[in-house]
């Protein structure tokens, strides 16, 4: 749930029905609209808004506007306008930039102007866009967001800044490009002829061509000079001594002006002008609100209007008005003089101001006069909101804003503050000092009377350290705070509810207990669905997936993770990478390399924006075993020299398994295992262990590892696991010669793995599986998925290299396998029997006996006795 968009911001200003044409400066407009950007700079007054106003009236171009403020610094809500101003006059597609704006933690910028940029150029008809009074604008996050528009900026588009000051962007570049119109003070200087239609004709005095020339220099052709000259010589029959008197830097003509001005206007209008300067944007209602007056606020609006009071409406319809800034500035630092003995003044109109916001469902603007205000309580109140907080509905920025310009004592007196606090900051991902101020709230209750302690604040502490928990994997605090929250939070406070039944799915899958996340994640899911918590619902929907994933669940994992990717939006939140490496772990088992390289360089993609996590890692140890199925081994090598500094670099010690299988991979693509250290450090890994006794042709030192890990997996009906673990055993038995045990391995990893269709599982096994499989189909073991696998093999496009992942280390001589009758005749050579003796116990003859000795001799690259019963031992094979 977004806030509104103020629709005031994004109207053109109508042009006046009297006006000084402009026709110079309207070529130049019109010769500069096949360059990239028109800076129109120049300090107050000197008529940059009504010149683009009216040179739009006449040319009928297409062209949205953005009235900026201050409070456009935070950039989620300048986007939010900036998008907005381009629907009214281009086709935005809702499920894009726009979509992607309304959730309650946007993507990344770069991300929205992307999506925003591809929408925009496939539309054919031009158009303008305007950004009003961009010096105020000081955000280098919007700065750059800018730079990044215009630089990748869609052909239809032309840009028009109008700032006093010129913004911190590559001016010098656009100008050597000759992509950039520049007009300046100099350009927008009244000229002498402009001078006398505008004091003459617009303004209704009769001046003389001398005393024209004598303003026209003494305001150096600054327009609001002019205009405000002409207010104060309204209804004076002698001008010339006014005239002669006018002089000064524009700073004290002004001040004298805005005197006269005032000075000339009924005290009713004053106190009108003086009140309502408060105000960035007003209406008629509102102006009620804030003064009362005999006439009222609309025929007050209409008067100021037609005095040319410096009030300039916002909308067509004449609705809404703001008075020139530089007009409201003065008014206000006169109204604050006047209030200097009753300060309270000021705090009462804004606190009017606030009321009358906050009934008009206007709650950022209800904020921030009450925080002008300085009601602390109202101000509390509007954050914490109707059903969800302020923070929660994308005022993050504003409320921390205000949050971190309060003192400690403030805070100690409103418990609820802190907790806000710190989960504005769990929001944009500041965790530095979020305990802290969980400490510090929980000190303040401390002081209370336990009547006066609310249960629901508790509840939201104990969910913002479920989650700060989270961000360690420590699953017993994440579930011990969850149920403190569950059990104190409101029924009704359903987004903190959401996040909580979130945190407790996360812990319970750390634990193994699919089950319980499954239903956590529901509940959250649904809660967060019907409150429009997209933030939640997204990672709620992950983690669902991810177990069907770890439940050999893959099809159903596919369509959970399309859905997460349709509650992300486009452009996605970053968090949605889980999603994509997900899509990609499962189209690559299905041995759709192009669709798993697709969606792995999303993930990565989106990994890279995230900060604090192992999402980068992951990704890139993904796309690096990616790479070597496509046999692309220097690829590979780059890709886990990131992932491996990446693991290093933030202590990921739970990646080093991946780290090390990859590097195995690698190692014995290129003809020999790691070095030692890396084997060392598997150890930590029994899986990876495994594997290295395989390539070092220990079979039976493997077959002891997986036979352990097997059970554990299946005490803990670990599906995926003891699928992988299967695929292994099976390996290692056929390693060892022992055909018939290996098949029986075999068929229960297919049992579990045809319903979902595997096949990188097995086809990632080489050689040796290839074997195992063919065997499989001659015994017409589920001979219609053997026949699959089998296919899948056959059209690597290279199965020699392929099967060069499962070689041994060339110092050690390659095995093939031992027949069960080798294997027994080895045995017995162990134990010391002669090969008469051999054929004695075993009923064969002794030329039989000998041609087992030969084979077995040649498997093992032996040449007498002595010899294969060392390296049958060294093998794991007695």
């Amino acid at each position: 749930m977004k806030l509104p968009i103020l629709t005031t911001k994004l109207h053109i200003p109508p042009a006046r029905s009297q006006a000084v044409r402009r026709s110079h400066l309207f070529e130049r407009l019109n010769a500069g609209m096949h360059k990239k950007l028109t800076l129109i700079s120049a300090s107050a007054g000197y008529g940059k808004t009504t010149l683009v106003s009216e040179w739009l009236a006449d040319s009928k171009r297409p062209a949205a506007w953005l009235s900026l403020d201050e409070e456009d610094n935070a950039p989620e809500r300048f986007l939010l306008h900036l998008v907005a101003a381009l629907k009214k006059i281009v086709a935005v597609n809702g499920e894009g930039a726009w979509k992607a704006l309304q959730s309650p933690q946007p993507p990344p910028i770069p991300y929205i102007l992307t999506a925003l940029i591809n929408e925009l150029s496939s539309g054919s008809a031009a158009f303008v866009l305007v950004l009003d009074d961009y010096h105020v604008i000081e955000s280098r996050t919007i700065h750059d967001a800018l730079a990044f528009l215009i630089d990748n900026q869609p052909l239809p588009m032309h840009l028009i800044i109008l700032t006093r000051e010129d913004p911190p962007l590559s001016i010098a570049r656009l100008r050597a490009q000759d992509q950039l119109t520049e007009l300046r003070l100099q350009d927008l200087r009244f000229t002498s002829h402009e001078a006398v239609l505008f004091l003459n004709q617009v303004m209704g005095l009769h001046l003389s061509p001398t005393e024209v020339l004598a303003l026209e220099k003494r305001t150096e052709g600054w327009a609001v000079g002019l205009q405000l000259a002409a207010l104060s010589m309204q209804g004076h029959t002698n001008t010339e001594p006014f005239i002669s008197a006018f002089s000064g830097t524009h700073r004290f003509v002004l001040d004298y002006l805005m005197e006269e001005v005032l000075r000339q206007q009924p005290e009713e209008v004053q106190t009108f002008l003086l009140y309502t300067s408060m105000l960035d944007r007003f209406c008629a209602s509102l102006c009620d609100a804030i003064v009362q007056t005999a006439r009222g606020g609309q025929e007050m609006l209409e008067v100021l209007e037609r005095s040319n009071l410096f009030i300039v409406p916002l909308d067509s319809e004449r609705r809404w008005y703001r008075y020139h800034h530089l007009f409201a500035d003065l008014l206000r630092q006169r109204f604050k003089q006047a209030c200097k003995e009753k300060g309270d003044a000021i705090a009462a109109l804004h606190s009017r101001a606030s009321q009358w916001f906050e009934q008009n469902e206007l709650e950022l603007e209800a904020f921030q006069h009450a925080a002008a205000a300085q009601d602390t309580d109202r101000v509390a109140a509007l954050i914490e909101g109707k059903g969800m907080p302020l923070h929660f509905r994308g005022a993050v920025h504003p409320v921390l804003t205000w949050l971190q310009r309060q003192d400690e004592a403030t805070l100690n007196n409103r418990p609820s503050l802190w907790v806000i606090y710190a989960s504005a900051q769990l929001m944009v991902g500041e965790l530095n000092g979020i305990e802290q101020k969980l400490f510090a709230a929980e000190a303040a209750l401390k002081l209370l009377d336990p009547d006066q302690i609310d249960p629901d604040l508790v509840g939201h502490i104990a969910s913002i350290k479920a989650t700060l928990a989270v961000t360690r994997n420590d699953a017993d605090t994440i579930i011990a705070q969850s149920l403190i929250a569950l059990e104190h939070l409101h029924p009704d406070n359903l987004s903190v509810r959401a996040a909580t039944s979130w945190t407790l799915g996360v812990a319970y899958q750390l634990q193994g207990n699919r089950a319980a996340a499954r239903q956590a994640y529901a509940e959250a899911l649904a809660i967060s669905k019907r409150i429009g918590h997209v933030i939640i619902a997204l990672m709620a929907a992950l983690g669902t997936g991810q177990i069907q994933e770890r439940d050999n669940q893959l099809k159903l994992a596919v369509q959970t993770y399309k859905e997460a990717i349709q509650l992300a939006g486009e452009p996605p939140l970053p968090a949605i990478c889980d999603a994509y490496l997900g899509m990609a772990r499962i189209y690559y088992e299905w041995n759709d390399l192009n669709a798993a390289d697709e969606y792995c360089q999303r993930s990565i993609l989106l990994a890279g924006q995230l900060e604090n996590t192992d999402r980068l890692a992951d990704s890139q140890l993904f796309a690096a075993k990616l790479k070597l199925a496509r046999q692309e081994l220097s690829a590979a090598e780059a890709l886990l020299a990131k992932a491996r500094r990446e693991v290093q670099e933030r202590s990921l010690r739970h990646l080093m398994g991946k780290v090390g299988h990859v590097e195995l991979l690698i190692a014995l693509r290129h003809g020999h295992l790691p070095e030692d250290a890396m084997l060392l450090e598997a150890k930590e890994w029994p899986a990876l262990q495994a594997r290295i006794y395989m390539h070092q042709g220990k079979a039976a030192a493997a077959l002891a590892v997986l036979g352990d890990l097997l059970e554990q997996a299946k005490a803990k009906q670990l599906k995926h696991k003891q699928l992988e673990l299967l695929v292994l055993q099976a390996v290692a038995f056929q390693c060892q010669g022992r055909i018939d045990r290996a098949l029986q391995s075999l068929k229960a990893a297919l049992m579990l793995a045809k319903h979902d269709g595997f096949v990188r599982l097995f086809v990632d096994e080489g050689k040796p599986m290839l074997d195992l499989l063919t065997e499989a189909v001659a015994r017409r073991i589920e001979l219609d998925y053997t026949d699959f696998l089998l296919s899948n093999m056959r059209d690597e496009q290279k199965l020699e290299d392929f099967a060069l992942l499962h070689r041994y280390n060339h110092s050690q001589p390659f095995v093939d396998n031992l027949s069960e009758r080798e294997l027994e005749v080895l045995q017995l050579i162990a134990q010391g029997l002669s090969n008469q003796q051999i054929g004695d116990r075993l009923f064969l003859a002794l030329s039989t006996v000998k041609g087992y000795n030969r084979n077995i001799f040649e498997k093992l690259q032996v040449k007498r006795r002595t010899e294969a019963i060392a390296r049958a031992r060294e093998l794991g094979l007695i």
